[in-house]
């Protein structure tokens, strides 16, 4: 793993940084972990008696069992160890989703990763970016046996946006074969 964090530490792909790491931890709840565990579920079950009071029909009610709770706490702590700059205390359940499946994952990470497959390529003298990545994965969890969530946050939870910004990407404004000279006019009349 010690290559991979390397390579993906700042990878500089022109238009675009790759600023990444992989990292294996225990869900094993030690110290302030085992604190913010404990309060986000105090939250989430203070949440849940408001909401199942006010509407049965409330999109919070797979919170009901233990094991959904537990998956969403482990995902807020993830984000926590991932981010530890960012505050994510408003972190609502419905912001995560999973993913169809490992295969379906696969496809869209592979598109997202191939200038950084070519780069390591060249770097590692022909071995693929993605079979080691895979391979280093693999040793710690079964990948095609792991449920995958994707994190979308609100604009103002997301841990990449500057206040004020706007995520044309996130928001659907941008479309395949448009291009930066396409889109000039649009701030042509703007004080930037």
């Amino acid at each position: 793993m010690v290559h991979i964090n390397d390579f993906l530490d700042h990878l500089n792909l022109g238009e675009r940084t790759i600023k990444g790491c992989l990292e294996a931890y225990s869900c094993k709840h030690t110290g302030t972990d085992k604190r913010l565990s404990i309060s986000l579920e105090h939250e989430i079950l203070d949440y849940l008696g408001k909401s199942l009071d006010t509407d049965s029909s409330s999109p919070a009610e797979f919170l009901l069992s233990r094991s959904s709770r537990k998956a969403l706490i482990y995902l807020v702590l993830t984000l926590y160890h991932m981010y530890p700059d960012y505050d994510f205390s408003a972190v609502k359940a419905h912001q995560f989703f999973t993913e169809e499946s490992w295969n379906t994952f696969k496809q869209i990470f592979e598109t997202y990763m191939f200038e950084a497959s070519k780069e390591w390529s060249e770097t590692y003298g022909g071995s693929s970016l993605l079979e080691t990545l895979y391979k280093a994965l693999d040793e710690v969890v079964k990948l095609p046996e792991c449920e995958i969530y994707s994190y979308n946050p609100d604009s103002d939870s997301d841990p990449f946006l500057e206040k004020g910004a706007i995520n044309l990407v996130a928001e659907g404004f941008l479309v395949n074969g448009s291009t930066y000279e396409d889109d000039g006019e649009i701030f042509d009349d703007m004080d930037m």
